[in-house]
């Protein structure tokens, strides 16, 4: 995010029309505010022209929701402020974030139909503690929260279950949704050993679900 003689601008991956791959609203079709990655093409966007975009594309098609996602997104919360300040959402937002930034969250939570924290192991044990501190800040403001667990073929059922835990001792509200790794071969050892995580998991909290992830191109993230 840059503030150039105080125009709040942000570089975008676009705002495409997409499926989401993960959580709860997986499936649904939403409008994507995509924060480029470093290996991604960008176009720099004004908070106004974002907002243009936006009525643009309700214009001319339906969604269910527009999602904020991409790289970092709550690095950018200062640009989405002065975009949905002008003019708020009239379609539910969900922000999808790694969880890395807690801290950010709150002033953003206002516009916020959906917190969901979606963790894809890349990071230690420290990562996953900011993940469950920020679904307990959009707990704690009452806005609807959820946890998208996205295993690897290499990540330790324990990891899994850790998080679930951690997502009960946030509230009875946080909706869980396991997305197993997909493999080709092996199938039935992998199915035997989803139930069992799902058993697992249930016990500890009761809704936690397992969903199939949307791969792209369809699915956005």
């Amino acid at each position: 995010m840059t503030d150039v003689s105080g125009v709040v601008a942000a570089a975008l991956a676009g705002v495409p029309a997409g499926v989401q791959s993960f959580g709860p609203w997986a499936g649904r079709r939403q409008l994507f505010v995509r924060f480029a990655g470093e290996a991604e093409t960008a176009t720099m966007y004004v908070a106004p022209a974002l907002v243009r975009e936006l009525a643009r594309q309700q214009s001319r098609s339906q969604f269910h929701s527009i999602v904020v996602g991409g790289r970092d997104a709550l690095g950018n919360v200062p640009f989405l402020l002065a975009a949905f300040a002008q003019s708020k959402p009239t379609l539910p937002v969900m922000l999808d974030t790694d969880g890395q930034r807690p801290t950010e969250l709150a002033a953003l939570l206002p516009y916020l139909a959906l917190v969901q924290v979606t963790v894809e192991f890349g990071g230690g044990d420290a990562s996953m503690d900011h993940a469950i501190t920020t679904l307990r800040i959009a707990a704690q403001a009452g806005c609807a929260h959820a946890l998208a667990i996205v295993a690897r073929e290499e990540t330790p059922d324990s990891q899994i279950l850790r998080l679930v835990e951690g997502a009960r001792g946030v509230s009875a509200l946080t909706q869980v949704v396991i997305h197993p790794h997909q493999a080709t071969d092996a199938m039935h050892t992998l199915d035997r050993r989803w139930a069992t995580v799902l058993e697992q998991a249930t016990a500890m909290h009761a809704d936690t679900r397992l969903g199939l992830r949307i791969p792209p191109p369809t699915g956005l993230r």
